[in-house]
């Protein structure tokens, strides 16, 4: 009985993680062109998280110039 229980397990979760059970794409042609534009396009804006998160557009305060500081 344990081997017939572990056997169905291992089967399902080996099932599950190959991705045949559920497909990740719509089998319709026209809503999986759609998922895949939307999927790309949200690639596409990861660079632009990734600079935000490190600061990278932000101005940078360490000038390489003095500044006065008081009313000349």
């Amino acid at each position: 009985m344990r081997k017939l229980l572990l056997l169905i397990v291992l089967t399902t979760t080996l099932t599950v993680s190959s991705g045949c059970v559920v497909p990740i794409w719509s089998a319709t042609p026209d809503e999986r062109v759609r998922q895949l534009i939307y999927q790309s396009e949200n690639y596409r804006h990861v660079p632009n998280i990734w600079d935000r998160i490190w600061g990278f557009d932000m101005p940078d305060l360490a000038t390489p110039f003095r500044t006065h500081g008081g009313v000349i």
